[in-house]
């Protein structure tokens, strides 16, 4: 048994020496620890604008939110719910419902120009379309529900996630930042372990049965696999920060629209580029995380930074799709 965890281990981690696990490490901690001193550093003057707003509407917020507090008086926990199920899941669905339109029907034809893998999902298989489905279902009713019911347990013994009073805009941008933090280390190292030959072929191995994912396929994975990868390092941050129950759910529903644009398949004007994740499901073995900041510390984006997708891994700030612009290079022969 110890000698196949040091194997899994081993086989996770880079090996020792120049570019190593140590080496690694070092520019790990180094690159985090920036972010935190720079956003300590020059968190007043690059919230300042931002800070404005909030200033003028706070009182509008704070308003809606004692509303709210005094209608869910003495029932804490329905409000918890209420936060950190329903509205994440509506904004979920939502979402994915305008992208499963163009899935179903291929319609129209504005949004499908922006599809990655040209040749997929053209319109996507029904049968598969229905058994994803399912099982995005049974995972969020029967895994991410019980599991926001414990973290409403663990939250309240560090605080009172339902208290009256909203947290001040800048808490809430650092809490943001330090989930976003948590999610990219925590995601990156438990992805990369299910891509391990045994876990991969038992857990992971369902998720990768779209090898041109759409939306709703984001949360298509092993209930083993939702929890330790999926829901896991999406939660912990609130639960260690103790964080008010409007943070969480912004939280929340932003982790849910950023992975589904990761999966939607289309790279789409004026929202972030789901190339580098399209990649990881293309070939698998590279584009572990979210961000991509482990990816390069650990050398695993190597592959994917010689690529065209690559090149058009960027924010589309034109009506013109990538595929046109930065166009694949022509096959040997043509």
């Amino acid at each position: 048994m110890k000698g196949t965890a040091e194997h899994l281990i081993s086989n996770l981690l880079p090996s020792e020496g120049p570019g190593g696990l140590w080496d690694s490490v070092k520019k790990a901690a180094f690159v985090i620890g920036s972010g935190i001193l720079f956003l300590a550093a020059f968190g007043n003057s690059l919230t300042w604008h931002l800070q404005r707003f909030w200033g003028a509407s706070g009182d509008f917020w704070q308003n809606l939110w004692t509303k709210l507090y005094l209608a869910f008086e003495g029932h804490d926990a329905a409000l918890f719910y209420l936060g950190t199920m329903l509205i994440p899941t509506v904004a979920f669905w939502a979402s994915n419902g305008l992208l499963l339109l163009v899935d179903i029907t291929g319609k129209p034809s504005f949004i499908t120009r922006y599809r990655i893998q040209v040749d997929k999902n053209n319109p996507v298989d029904p049968a598969k379309l229905r058994h994803a489905v399912r099982t995005v279902i049974f995972n969020q009713v029967f895994i991410s529900g019980p599991m926001v019911v414990v973290c409403y347990h663990l939250t309240s013994w560090r605080g009172d996630p339902c208290g009256p009073e909203l947290p001040t805009f800048h808490w809430a941008l650092t809490e943001l930042a330090i989930f976003s933090i948590l999610e990219e280390v925590m995601f990156y190292y438990s992805h990369r372990l299910f891509h391990q030959p045994g876990l991969y072929k038992h857990f992971h191995k369902q998720h990768h049965e779209w090898t041109a994912p759409i939306g709703v396929v984001s949360i298509y994975a092993h209930p083993l696999e939702h929890v330790i990868s999926n829901t896991l390092p999406v939660v912990i941050g609130p639960v260690i920060l103790g964080s008010h129950l409007s943070t969480t759910t912004l939280w929340y529903c932003l982790a849910l629209v950023s992975t589904t644009i990761s999966h939607c398949g289309y790279h789409l004007p004026f929202l972030p580029s789901p190339e580098f994740h399209d990649f990881h499901h293309l070939r698998f073995n590279q584009c572990f995380g979210v961000f991509g900041v482990l990816d390069r510390l650990h050398g695993t984006d190597t592959k994917f930074r010689q690529t065209k997708q690559y090149e058009r891994h960027t924010l589309l700030t034109s009506f013109t799709p990538l595929m046109e612009s930065i166009p694949d290079s022509p096959k040997k022969g043509q």
